[in-house]
């Protein structure tokens, strides 16, 4: 049986403003609950992060992505905050738009917008 195929995902989300040191500290630790985070940027109302999920297809990528915030708030200390946007691409696609391939939130970390 083939492996699902790669995509890159991007999901922001949104909401009242808090503190930054809040939403940083939120996605380090999103970081350790979801491996494959490859990059957090944030601001006191809203974050993005950028990972790579393994499925069938781009609909249940999305599926995944936009309750990914929600499973993961209370555990990891996420802000109340909302998925506003979400973009699903496949490997080729990711690669064809000559973005350099992105190392892990561990070698990366978090940073403001």
């Amino acid at each position: 049986m083939n492996a699902w195929p790669f995509w890159h995902v991007t999901i922001t989300v949104a909401g009242d403003d808090v503190p930054e040191s809040v939403i940083r500290v939120g996605l380090e630790s999103l970081s350790h609950e979801h491996p494959f985070l490859l990059s957090g940027r944030y601001g006191k109302d809203r974050a993005e992060i950028r990972y790579w999920e393994e499925a069938p297809d781009a609909g249940t990528v999305t599926r995944l992505g936009l309750s990914l915030w929600e499973e993961h708030a209370a555990s990891a200390g996420l802000p109340d905050w909302h998925v506003v946007g979400i973009e699903v691409v496949d490997r080729d696609t990711f690669h064809a738009r000559g973005r350099i391939p992105l190392a892990p939130v561990s070698l990366v970390g978090v940073a403001p917008f």
